[in-house]
């Protein structure tokens, strides 16, 4: 199976976007699309025979234009062309709409004006600029479905021969005004809404801004500017102070600080030194060096980034359903209540008010804000995540984040910084000894010890007969004396009191005497006490799952302001504890998992909401729907934060979309609206759903 992702132009409503999914679910091979109207995107899920052309060629039978990876143009250039001849089309039909209207109210505008002048003026308005709804229509009768464009076709083709049978005298009333504004108005919304959808992309164009443009790679011992496109893997790139890195790859030679921001949001530069690896698009702060190029490409981190927002964007979350469903039934329903508001009018003897309200009834009835209440608040939340160093995958973990209410955090390298240091020293003079025993030892502790022993700039003497006891400690002569560094039987009370805590107590003995002890222990990361505080207030369950023991698992725990602990745990049971949360014999519950290792994959996957933190492993990112690029373990909060926000953003859109149509189409039924009135509220509904996403942009998380 494969995920194909491609660009749809020409769609116009929601009922398009069911249109061509229904085209492309017909192409044998294909499991599942998605096509989202707000991101002009589809997502569909194939077998590996099915091609890019063959879904080309379904969207093209659907009456639309798919941009395929191979595509001479890009969407942005297509959407500024097609942009540029609406704005055409409006200026025009703004100008001939003027013109006919003046003409249509002499006893208004003093102006008297034939017929057939407002004919001539009409006609190119209806079929020319109005062409592209007789052709949606088309398409969508040959696929036996019918959008709002079969409603605006219907209801301005009859106002428009309505008028010519008028011009005959076979009936009255003359309605070439109201034709000709109802389709300018509906384009004039059209483009203002196309130009703020426009701004709900604004977080993948400026992630694409980020990227270097040339590398200066080493060939045949020369340095060259070259294009990034051409930069290959294994390629030796120099990159001096103050330049953005081209691609990722790992260094070889020289050292510097790295600005990480724009992938982690963390604003501290990080030290780079031989064998680190760095990331593409980010910005070398101090030192001049030269790395090994690894992944280029769309195999590089921020094409994956950019790619995960992509797909997320396209990706429909499970309360646009609702919209969905109802958009489904709602064209030939109301097409049946024109159709009776018609006839209840001509019974009543009212004929021209018969005709007036059914126009009007077409017109106000638009699934276009429906369509677009939730997809554009998707589109900007995981936007406005990204921005912040959050990447959520789908939509759905977007939606389900604000319900959680357990939350299990592995211990390791989550809560955890992964990393042992030094927390305890008895008597700093016994550092220099156990440093200096220490250098010959490859234990992590070890290397904790000697690390802290370096940050306090210890001096280390020479080690003679050194050997590793296994399973107790390490032993050396230092000066003419026998030292052992490790594990002691005889423990006093303040080291059974740090043994407590979770910390590993190694003692130093000279013979038989002890002259002191070191206490090591993974320390908790900054902040992860006040997010479980916070998490705590809100009425959030939290839990800590390790394969530590008890007393460790307990030490962290207390450190942390975790109650609940599950600790021995394999690897391959945490994907089952999480199970046994969320199914409880009260009922199902919401879970997030938040892991960052390999083993933590099947949890992060189990969980409602699985969330990764980015300094974690690939395996776990694919895993979870969130994924944390920055270090700050707040975002777990702003994770939950922005799923809150965004759903109120949802409902709001979709309580105003439904609002709306259930108003404003027994108002219309009921002769209480003009048919260019109608048109003007169709067009303003569908812009202030995609203005009222907009304004996540400003709300801080």
């Amino acid at each position: 199976m494969k995920k194909q992702t491609f660009s749809i132009i020409g769609m116009h409503c929601a009922s398009c976007a069911k249109l061509i999914e229904r085209s492309v679910l017909k192409v044998p091979g294909v499991t599942n699309a998605s096509v989202n109207y707000a991101s002009e995107s589809a997502v569909v899920d194939t077998n590996d025979k099915v091609g890019e052309k063959e879904l080309a060629k379904a969207v093209e039978n659907a009456g639309y234009k798919a941009l395929l990876s191979d595509s001479t143009v890009t969407k942005e250039e297509e959407k500024a062309r097609e942009l540029k001849a609406l704005k055409r089309k409006v200026i025009i039909s703004s100008i001939l709409s003027t013109l006919v209207f003046i003409g249509s109210f002499p006893e208004w505008f003093g102006i008297k004006v034939d017929t057939m002048v407002l004919l001539i003026l009409s006609t190119p308005v209806q079929f020319w600029i109005g062409r592209d709804f007789y052709l949606a229509t088309w398409s969508g009768l040959k696929n036996r479905a019918a959008s709002m464009d079969t409603l605006i076709a219907i209801g301005t083709t009859a106002a428009y021969f309505y008028s010519i049978l008028s011009m005959f005298g076979i009936v009255e009333g003359m309605y070439f005004d109201t034709a000709v504004v109802i389709i300018t108005l509906i384009l004039l919304g059209r483009y203002l809404e196309a130009k703020a959808k426009s701004h709900t992309s604004d977080a993948i164009k400026k992630l694409l801004g980020l990227q270097a443009k040339t590398a200066r790679v080493i060939r045949d011992g020369k340095e060259v500017d070259i294009p990034l496109e051409d930069v290959i893997v294994g390629d030796k790139i120099r990159v001096r102070p103050g330049e953005k890195i081209p691609v990722d790859g790992e260094i070889i030679e020289g050292q510097s600080a790295v600005d990480e921001s724009m992938i982690t949001g963390e604003s501290i530069p990080v030290d780079k030194l031989i064998g680190s690896n760095i990331i593409g698009s980010t910005i070398n702060k101090s030192g001049s060096f030269i790395y090994k190029a690894t992944k280029v490409g769309s195999d590089s981190m921020l094409s994956r980034i950019v790619e995960m927002v992509k797909v997320a964007q396209s990706s429909r979350a499970p309360i646009a359903r609702l919209a969905d469903i109802v958009s489904s039934y709602f064209v030939p329903i109301v097409l049946m209540i024109a159709v009776a508001t018609f006839i209840v009018w001509y019974v009543l003897g009212f004929p021209i008010g018969a005709f007036i309200n059914l126009v009007a009834v077409l017109i106000i009835a638009c699934p276009c804000a429906m369509g677009l209440a939730t997809p554009t608040a998707i589109m900007v939340g995981t936007g406005k995540g990204a921005e912040k160093g959050i990447l959520i995958k789908d939509a759905s973990s977007l939606e389900t984040a604000h319900k959680i209410t357990t939350i299990i955090f592995d211990k390791t390298g989550t809560l955890t910084k992964g990393k042992p240091v030094v927390t305890d020293v008895s008597d700093s003079k016994i550092l220099n000894i156990v440093a200096s025993l220490e250098q010959g030892s490859e234990h992590t502790l070890g290397e904790a010890i000697l690390e802290y022993a370096r940050n306090k700039k210890v001096k280390l003497f020479k080690v003679t007969k050194f050997r590793a006891v296994a399973g107790q400690g390490i032993e050396g002569i230092i000066n003419g004396k026998k030292y052992f560094f490790g594990k002691s039987k005889n423990k006093s009370n303040e080291i059974k009191k740090l043994e407590s805590l979770g910390k590993t107590i190694m003692v130093l003995k000279e013979g038989t005497k002890e002259l002191g002890f070191i206490a090591v222990a993974d320390t908790l990361k900054d902040g992860v006490k006040e997010v479980i505080k916070k998490l705590n207030d809100k009425g959030i369950e939290t839990w800590m799952v390790t394969g530590d023991n008890q007393r460790t698992a307990r030490a962290i725990a207390q450190l942390a302001g975790i109650k609940n602990i599950m600790a021995e745990v394999m690897p391959e049971d945490k994907a089952n504890k999480v199970y046994a949360l969320s199914h409880t014999p009260y009922g199902m519950r919401h879970t997030a998992f938040v892991g960052d290792g390999i083993n933590d994959a099947p949890a992060l996957a189990a969980a409602d909401v699985g969330i990764a933190m980015g300094t974690g492993t690939d395996v776990a990112m694919e895993s979870a729907g969130i994924t944390l690029l920055n270090k700050d373990f707040n975002s777990v909060l702003s994770a939950i934060s922005l799923s809150k926000i965004t759903m109120r953003i949802i409902k709001q859109n979709l309580f105003w979309a439904f609002g709306y149509n259930v108003i404003l189409i027994p108002a219309a039924a009921f002769g209480m609206l003009n048919p260019m009135l109608a048109s003007f509220a169709m067009a303003a509904s569908s812009i202030s759903v995609v203005l009222n996403s907009l304004r996540l942009n400003k709300i801080c998380i």
